[in-house]
């Protein structure tokens, strides 16, 4: 899914190409995708773009009196940019929004497809969409520090919720929970003002390189291969390949559709955290730390 660093550099690009010209048409491939009845596409084409933002994971192409297109691009979501008219690829595409300066076209890859397209009038309407996570990258230490005590979350869970921070995601935790040395299931409770403070610096900087250079990348091209696995990554997407930090296997615990990925010996003391279907398969032969698995 899209994160924070990959959503500011599709933003700095939309806003070049969006910004100042006229919505002409929305042209959709797939009926599932709109899940908003009014207003109606005739009613918002037409209009100048007067700028974008982003709202958590979700994309905002803002037009003249306050109408709004909303993309969640959920896991699979990605933008390409063509030609006014561009056709719309099949199998993957799933809509097109045709401006005076181009084509900017949606497409989803695999089977499910949950990548959405909200049409809003008014503040009021789009307020609604905010799950209310705080901008990591706006705050300051205290703030960042009373947020994450005031949820019962995982340190994993926490940095990706929306409703606590905005804009991270599976992958990007990884990375920050390395840089900051701290386990994915510590609870924030548990920290220490040192841990804390840690953290709140491994999020500064994880997210703010990674938006530095997915920008360098992107300086002359409309982004058009972003992905949440990153050759330069330090352990997410990283299962068995040695930690750059220490050598040990990166370890990994899957769960539902997401997976965290760890270095047992700078996180966890080497201790291999419990994967919930193997630990639960193998129950006393599961390793319980790095040197069990020598």
């Amino acid at each position: 899914m899209p994160e924070l660093p990959d959503l500011t550099v599709y933003l700095h690009h939309l806003d070049k190409r969006l910004t100042g010209e006229t919505l002409q048409d929305i042209r959709l491939a797939s009926p599932f995708l709109l899940r908003t009845v009014s207003p109606g596409v005739a009613e918002v084409c037409g209009r100048k773009v007067i700028g974008v933002r982003r709202l958590a994971k979700q994309l905002v192409i803002c037009l003249e009196e306050d109408f709004y297109l909303v993309v969640h691009l959920m896991i699979a979501g990605r933008f390409r940019w063509g030609s006014r008219g561009a056709k719309i690829p099949a199998r993957v595409g799933q809509a097109a929004f045709d401006f005076s300066s181009g084509s900017l076209i949606l497409t989803e890859a695999g089977k499910k497809k949950r990548a959405s397209l909200r049409l809003l009038h008014g503040n009021a309407a789009l307020e609604q969409l905010d799950p209310g996570g705080l901008e990591v990258l706006e705050i300051d230490l205290a703030a960042f520090t009373r947020r994450l005590l005031a949820t019962n979350h995982t340190l994993k869970r926490a940095l990706t919720d929306q409703h606590v921070f905005a804009g991270i995601g599976n992958a990007y935790s990884d990375e920050i929970l390395l840089t900051a040395r701290l386990s994915p299931f510590k609870l924030p409770r548990s920290l220490s003002d040192e841990e804390m403070a840690r953290l709140y610096t491994a999020c500064q900087q994880v997210l703010t390189s990674w938006t530095q250079r997915l920008a360098a990348e992107n300086a002359e091209k409309f982004p058009d291969k972003v992905t949440a696995f990153h050759p330069q990554m330090a352990v997410h997407g990283k299962y068995r390949q040695p930690c750059p930090n220490c050598g040990s296997p990166v370890q990994r615990i899957v769960y539902a559709e997401n997976e965290a990925n760890y270095c047992a010996r700078c996180q966890t003391g080497g201790r291999l955290l419990a994967d919930r279907s193997l630990s639960r398969l193998l129950k006393s032969n599961w390793p319980k730390r790095l040197e069990d698995l020598e």
